[in-house]
This record gives C-alpha cells, sequence and structure tokens, in this order.
C-alpha cells in the first residue's frame, strides 16, 4: 500500500479559473489591455516558481452504516457526507498535490507590501494551479482504470468539508507520505507550505 509519487506533474496552465478566481467574469468584467497585460505578466511570473507535484494510494474501503468507511490496517473516515459521495465505491484514490514553497515565499513576501497586485496573482496562479494538479492526477487513473472495465467518480471530496473533519487531513497526510513532497502538517491539521491539497475520490464500475 505505497503511494505512488509524481515528481513532477504537467499540466495546460488553467488560465480561465485564474482569471475566474481574480474576480473577473467573461460576460460582466471590463478588463483593459493594460491591466490584462499586468496580470500576464504576473501569471508568467509565478510559472518557474512552482514545484508542482504530489502523491497516489489506491485502497479498498467497506463502507459501515451511514457514516462510517473503513480502510486497511484499521483506519476509518468518519463522515455521513463522505459516505454518501463514496455510497457506489469499494475502493478509493486519495491524493495530494503540493505548489511547493518558492511560490509561497514570493506570496507573502508580495503581500507584505512588496507588490501586493502581484501576490494576489501569483495566490491565484498557485491555487488553481495545484488544483489542476488534482485534476491531472484523476486523469492518470481514469486512463489506468479503463482496461479493467472501472472509473472514477467526476468530483472529489476534501477533508473540511461538511461533516468530514479537518482532523482527517492528519491520515491522509500520513497515507500519501507527504513529508516526501515537503510537506507537513500543523496541529490543527493545515498543510505547509499553504498551496496543498489533499482530496478522496471513489472509484465505480464504468457504464
Amino acid at each position: 500500500m505505497a503511494p505512488l509519487f509524481f515528481e513532477s506533474i504537467p499540466i495546460t496552465l488553467p488560465r480561465p479559473a485564474i482569471y475566474r478566481r481574480l474576480g473577473y467574469r467573461k460576460e460582466a468584467t471590463r478588463i483593459s489591455p493594460g491591466q490584462q497585460q499586468e496580470v500576464e505578466d504576473y501569471i508568467a511570473d509565478a510559472l518557474p516558481l512552482l514545484q508542482l507535484k504530489g502523491s497516489a494510494l489506491r485502497l479498498p474501503i467497506e463502507i459501515e452504516g451511514a457514516a462510517l468507511i473503513n480502510l486497511p490496517e484499521g483506519n476509518a473516515f468518519a463522515s455521513r457526507k463522505l459516505t454518501r459521495f463514496l455510497k457506489d465505491a469499494r475502493e478509493i484514490i486519495l491524493m495530494g498535490a503540493t505548489a511547493g514553497t518558492a511560490i509561497m515565499e514570493a506570496i507573502q513576501a508580495d503581500i507584505g507590501g512588496r507588490n501586493v497586485t502581484r501576490g494576489v496573482v501569483l495566490d491565484a496562479t498557485a491555487s488553481e494551479v495545484v488544483d489542476a494538479g488534482l485534476d491531472w492526477i484523476m486523469g492518470y487513473f481514469r486512463q489506468s482504470l479503463r482496461r479493467e472495465g472501472k472509473t472514477l467518480l467526476n468530483s472529489r471530496f476534501s477533508a473540511g468539508y461538511g461533516d468530514f473533519a479537518l482532523e482527517n487531513q492528519r491520515l491522509m497526510h500520513q497515507l500519501l507520505e507527504m513529508g516526501r513532497l515537503d510537506v507537513e502538517i500543523t496541529e490543527s491539521s493545515l498543510l505547509v507550505p499553504e498551496k496543498s491539497v489533499t482530496a478522496i475520490t471513489g472509484i465505480i464500475l464504468s457504464v
């Protein structure tokens, strides 16, 4: 049950998602050519700072009652919402991704006063890139599961959502061995560096 590590995740820059995170709406927001060029320049600044990598683990599960998901080796998740989410699954994929420390150092310096606007753009870029990293991991498993007649659920579920307590992220961090990705976890179950995420999705039979 060792996780699979992705030391460098190749993605296409999720530019539309970055603009949405910045508050731009295609039909409602006007942006001058000069403003757009500034945003594009800051997005370009972010790219060499991103160190996108991740890990993933395939596990069998056993659903017990309405709110308990049993994992191997005596581990378990307790959550009614997660149980409903995984109701058709008998296996799961745990996944984690991080944008690395360099981008966070730049964001903190900019937000601290060096260039707040640049910091906001770097922050939005890092957030969307790490989310795209999870999309890439899901795509990787969809392709490998195809020959088994299986696929993944279309969405994923993260600790801290609904009744799936944030504390569950501690077990996910442990099982995914995210320390090997230079991702630590605080006593309050937050991942460090900040632009790091974990999630769960289910493996189901292909229709």
